[in-house]
């Protein structure tokens, strides 16, 4: 049975953040944190298989991994371990997502953590998508409506296997913690900081009404360069 912990925000600032896709939601955290406009979202692409799901969100439950070398523990304690990391990813804040960081270096993606039971396993646990730099597969045979945004797809696990959970890792130019909020989408994925998360779905709708009357002469049939100007002082009038 998992675990129905709600976060430290309401579940409505949640729903709200979710109506929006995560290109919106930064382009609402450049009004609401200017200061931010560098920092907290990925910068590298990531393969997105099912680009039609929805935006998730959710506080980040974050794991390091490696493929490449076999685990040195005893098999006692490895089986030890992976409960204690499944008892991790189910408890805490919810709903949650897996940020999870690919430690194997020049060698990233080597072997896939994820595939058709890991993405059901953390769908049980509460989880509503993964964020990783390292590779998935079974693509066909993945949990119905689980996100995914991955560095590669492969078709082999290798030696693959949780390093450390719980610290801080970083996953395609985006540095999480445990329990950061996440917003993401087919286009990548940003942090949200606990603070700001409720001011986002008001900047969000202003960004719209800034950028309707540019796009309605943009799609006209009789654009100018004129009406575009008047369009884009119209736009920077609209607070």
């Amino acid at each position: 049975m998992t675990n129905s912990a709600t976060g430290p925000l309401p579940a409505s600032v949640l729903e709200a953040l979710g109506r929006y896709d995560t290109p919106t939601i930064c382009n609402a955290m450049e009004i609401v944190a200017p200061e931010r406009r560098l920092i907290g979202y990925t910068t590298k692409q990531l393969v997105c298989p099912f680009p039609d799901l929805p935006p998730i969100v959710g506080y980040a439950r974050t794991v390091t991994i490696r493929s490449v070398l076999k685990s040195s523990l005893p098999a006692e304690e490895q089986s030890r371990r992976r409960i204690a990391y499944y008892e991790y990813v189910g408890t805490g804040h919810g709903p949650r997502i897996s940020v999870i960081q690919d430690i194997d270096g020049p060698d990233v993606g080597y072997g896939a953590f994820w595939g058709e039971v890991q993405s059901n396993v953390h769908k049980a646990l509460g989880c509503l998508g993964v964020i990783t730099d390292g590779s998935i597969r079974d693509i066909p045979q993945w949990a119905p409506g689980f996100q995914a945004l991955a560095g590669s797809i492969g078709p082999s696990h290798a030696w693959v296997h949780a390093e450390s959970f719980g610290g801080e890792v970083r996953v395609a130019g985006m540095t999480v913690k445990s329990d950061d909020l996440i917003h993401a989408d087919r286009h990548g994925a940003i942090v949200i900081p606990l603070d700001l998360a409720a001011k986002l779905p008001e900047a969000a709708e202003l960004c719209g009404r800034r950028e309707t009357p540019i796009l309605e002469i943009a799609r006209s049939p009789d654009f100018s360069l004129e009406k575009l100007k008047a369009a884009l002082k119209r736009s920077a009038e609209i607070h």
